[in-house]
């Protein structure tokens, strides 16, 4: 039997793991403070759990990188609603230098 206490400390420990459980705890301490990270962590846990408990364990860690390559997406995907709405048009910088030098061959 898990006690109360025992949960929320399980949460904190996520704070030095380097899995998306860790990453999704630190992304939003950082947000919303430390007490409100571990609740949101737990409530994670404790669907992670239900989901392992009903599918007999088959249950992998896409790890920190898929996260944070997760919400780097999220991140472009609002900046780029945000441009948008001002009537601006985001360009990356690989593109930006492919586009500079087909403007100066043009131009010559």
């Amino acid at each position: 039997m898990i006690y109360s206490l025992e949960v929320p400390m399980a949460a904190f420990f996520l704070t030095h793991s380097r899995s998306a459980l860790g990453a999704f705890y630190r992304c939003l301490r950082s947000r919303l403070g430390a007490p409100k990270a571990i609740t949101a962590t737990v409530h994670n846990l404790a669907r992670l759990f239900y989901q392992i408990w009903t599918t007999a364990g088959r249950c992998t860690d896409p790890g920190m990188d898929y996260y944070e390559q997760k919400y780097q997406d999220l991140i472009l995907k609002n900046l780029q609603k945000k441009a948008q709405a001002f009537g601006l048009q985001l360009i990356p910088k690989s593109q930006d230098k492919e586009e500079a030098s087909f403007y100066q061959t043009l131009s010559t």
